[in-house]
């Protein structure tokens, strides 16, 4: 059955309930993780001469737009926890945008790179491909969008008090170029292990074909 509109706002409100409560323990959680890895992969394939606008899409605390900002780009945030938006901001000093990803107003043609490090797992499947249009939307002609993603056969529903879906390669790549975008690159993480042992999908995206 479809989700409703009541199911919808009952999922991002339980969702980032849960986020405000542990903001300073996903802080402190998060804070160190190395993902280099995904940065690079996401400013190897911009074209366009540097500094780039990125938008960090779930930014959290802040930990990456710090990244960027260090590296001499213009990272924007966009966070739907109030908590996590607020510790982004003084912790990176750059514009954080408080939106729900179920109700995003993102400027058009603003952004050279999109950097999704584990935040589009929680857009419940039927909402996707209008999420990722929206995406869509904010990049630039050729920009560049970098998702990852726990991986899974397509599971849905909630962990705890976080809803998420669990998508594998091919049903990823179906939402992505459904969206109007075109692969650069995949991979898994943590690298150097065993597939087994990789929960993570990454992959990185260029805008291409115009959406209908």
């Amino acid at each position: 059955m479809p989700l409703q509109p009541d199911d919808l706002a009952r999922i991002t409100a339980t969702t980032l309930a849960h986020y405000d409560r542990n903001a300073q323990e996903f802080r402190e959680r998060t804070w160190d993780h190395d993902v280099q890895q995904n940065i690079d992969a996401l400013l190897r394939h911009i074209v366009v001469a540097p500094p780039f606008s990125i938008l960090d899409f779930g930014c959290g605390p802040g930990r990456d737009l710090i990244a960027f900002s260090r590296l001499g780009h213009r990272p924007t945030g966009v966070e739907g926890s109030p908590a996590l938006a607020q510790m982004a901001r003084e912790a990176s000093g750059c514009p954080v945008l408080h939106q729900d990803f179920l109700a995003l107003d993102l400027p058009p043609e603003s952004f050279d790179g999109i950097f999704a490090n584990a935040s589009l797992f929680h857009v419940p499947a039927q909402e996707l491909p209008r999420v990722l249009r929206q995406l869509w939307a904010s990049l630039k002609p050729g920009g560049v969008l970098f998702s990852s993603n726990p991986r899974g056969e397509g599971q849905e529903g909630w962990r705890g008090e976080r809803y998420g879906s669990w998508h594998d390669l091919p049903a990823w790549r179906a939402h992505m170029q459904a969206a109007g975008f075109t692969e650069l690159e995949h991979y898994y993480r943590p690298e150097g292990l065993p597939r087994e042992e990789q929960p993570w999908l990454a992959s990185v995206w260029r805008r291409t074909t115009p959406v209908a």
